[in-house]
C-alpha cells in the first residue's frame, strides 16, 4: 500500500470523526483486522488477495460516525485503487428492543484510474433478544458517474451467539438493484446485473481477538460479467475468507 494515499485518507477521514461535540463522548471503539480477501456484497473489492484494515467507531449520544481505512491491493473492480477510505455519519435511536439506525457514507478511494468516489444513504432496524440479533436494512446509491447509475441493496441477517461458549453463528442475504447509465462503470456493484448475495460464516471471541470464517457466495453470472473489466468477474463467485481481528 502506498502511504502517501493511506495518510491522505486518513487526513480526510480523522476531521470528520473530530466534528462530533468531544462533550459526552463515549470511548472510541478502534480495531485493526487482517481478511484473506475484501470481501462485500459477494463481491471480492482486494481481487481474491489479503487485505489489512484499520477502523475506528465513535458515539456522542444519538450521533455516531465511523472511520475505515482499506488495503485494496490494485483492485480491478475499482479502477487500480491501493486503498479505500469509509467515511460515516450517523444517528441511532432505541425503541423497545429495536434499534433503528440512518446514515451517510462516503466511499473514498486511492489510486483509482479513474474518479471512483462515490456515497450511499443507509437504514436499519435490529432486534435483540438474549444472544440473539437479527436485523435488516437498505443502502442506496444516488445515481453517480463513478457507479454508472444507482444502486440498492437490500439485505437482512442473523447472528446467535451459542450459550456458555465464545463462539458466534452468523447467516445473511442481500439483493443488489439498480438503474443502469454506464454498463462499464455499473459493473462495479453490480457485475452482470442484478444478483443476490449470502452468507454464513462462525466466530470465536476471545478477550480483544476475534477469529472469523465465512462462506460468501452470489448467483453472479461469470459470462455476463466477463466482458466488464470493473467486473472483476473471477471474484464474484463463492469463496470462504477468514478473518482475524484485535479490538482496543
Amino acid at each position: 500500500m502506498d502511504m502517501k494515499i493511506m495518510w491522505a485518507a486518513i487526513v480526510t477521514v480523522a476531521p470528520m470523526l473530530a466534528a462530533i461535540p468531544a462533550a459526552a463522548q463515549q470511548r472510541p471503539a478502534i480495531g485493526v483486522e487482517l481478511d484473506s480477501d475484501e470481501n462485500r456484497r459477494g463481491l471480492s473489492w482486494s481481487g481474491g488477495r489479503v487485505s489489512p484494515s484499520a477502523d475506528i467507531f465513535v458515539t456522542s449520544g444519538a450521533l455516531e460516525a465511523s472511520g475505515r481505512i482499506v488495503s485494496l491491493r490494485d483492485s480491478d473492480r475499482h479502477g487500480g485503487a491501493e486503498v479505500v477510505g469509509d467515511v460515516s455519519l450517523g444517528a441511532s435511536t432505541t425503541l423497545g428492543l429495536v434499534t433503528l439506525r440512518g446514515r451517510v457514507t462516503g466511499h473514498l478511494f486511492g489510486g483509482a484510474g479513474f474518479d471512483a468516489d462515490y456515497y450511499e444513504l443507509g437504514g436499519s432496524a435490529a432486534y435483540t433478544l438474549g444472544p440473539v440479533n437479527v436485523d435488516a436494512g437498505a443502502d442506496y446509491a444516488p445515481s453517480q458517474d463513478s457507479i454508472g447509475g444507482d444502486n440498492l441493496y437490500l439485505h437482512a441477517g442473523a447472528q446467535a451467539g451459542i450459550p456458555g461458549t465464545p463462539w458466534t453463528v452468523l447467516a445473511g442475504v442481500g439483493h443488489s438493484s439498480g438503474k443502469t447509465d454506464d454498463p462499464f462503470r455499473a459493473a462495479r456493484l453490480r457485475p452482470g446485473g442484478d444478483y443476490s448475495d449470502w452468507r454464513l460464516g462462525v466466530e470465536h471471541v476471545t478477550g480483544p481477538i476475534t477469529l472469523g470464517l465465512d462462506y460468501i457466495g452470489t448467483d453472479v453470472s461469470e459470462r455476463a460479467a466477463a466482458p466488464f473489466l470493473l467486473a472483476d468477474a473471477r471474484h464474484s463467485g463463492d469463496r470462504l475468507v477468514g478473518r482475524v481481528r484485535v479490538s482496543f
